[in-house]
Order: structure tokens, then C-alpha cells, then sequence
């Protein structure tokens, strides 16, 4: 199981985190870094239990997608005392990084636009007559 770890260096469970602002910017900082493309964050709390927050991020190529992703983990791993379960990463055209408290996409443009994950969380408007 994906945990973190107090300052006293026990793991906890993911889902027993407190602060999923910090982490959440930590994975922003992460992806502006690394040269990802139209960044989004969604917050999740009170609509699912999954996470806090959704984040979803596009790289050019599958190379940057999977270097995005594994340069997050890896700051994840060193920053945040995380340790994320990621999906996706071989074949680097939808790279899921589950963070516990965040969730993070990383598409290349074309499976981003065909999925359109934006659509499913942002709030819908209003519809009119």
C-alpha cells in the first residue's frame, strides 16, 4: 500500500494525511517545472472519496509524458515522503499517479481531448432553456 511518513520516519497510510494542500502544491511546482501543458486542478472534496484533489496535466510526446510522471514520483518520493502507485508509465499515454490525497493525469493531448476527464469533475453549469 502507497504510504507517507511522519517525522519520526513511521509510515502512515495515504489516506490519513493531513495536508493535501501541500502535497497538491508540490505537484503543481512538480509539473510546472517539467514543462507540463495545460495544468488543471480540480478539487474533489465533497464530491468523491477517492482525493481531495484531481490534477491533469499534458506532455508533447509519450517521452515527456513518462518523464513528467516519473520525475513526479520521484519528487513525490523525496519531498513528500510519498510513495505513489502509478499506472501507465511503459507506455506513456495516460500516466495515472495516485498520491492518496491527489490524483494526478498526465496525457498526451490526443487521449486527453478523447477522454475529457475536465468534463466529468468541473462543475457543470446550468443548463437553459
Amino acid at each position: 500500500m502507497a504510504s507517507a511518513t511522519t517525522p519520526e520516519g513511521a509510515f502512515l497510510p495515504l489516506g490519513e494525511r493531513t495536508d493535501s494542500s501541500a502535497l497538491l502544491s508540490l505537484i503543481l511546482a512538480s509539473l510546472d517545472d517539467d514543462k507540463a501543458e495545460d495544468i488543471v486542478s480540480i478539487p474533489l472534496a465533497g464530491k468523491s472519496e477517492m482525493a481531495d484533489h484531481m490534477v491533469i496535466a499534458s506532455g508533447r510526446s509519450t517521452r515527456q509524458v513518462s518523464a513528467i510522471s516519473e520525475k513526479l514520483a520521484d519528487r513525490l518520493k523525496t519531498d513528500a515522503r510519498v510513495v505513489p502507485r502509478i499506472e501507465g508509465k511503459d507506455v506513456g499515454d495516460w500516466v495515472l499517479i495516485d498520491a492518496g490525497d491527489v490524483i494526478v493525469h498526465v496525457f498526451r493531448p490526443e487521449v486527453r481531448e478523447f477522454y475529457q476527464l475536465e468534463k466529468m469533475w468541473q462543475p457543470q453549469t446550468a443548463a437553459t432553456a
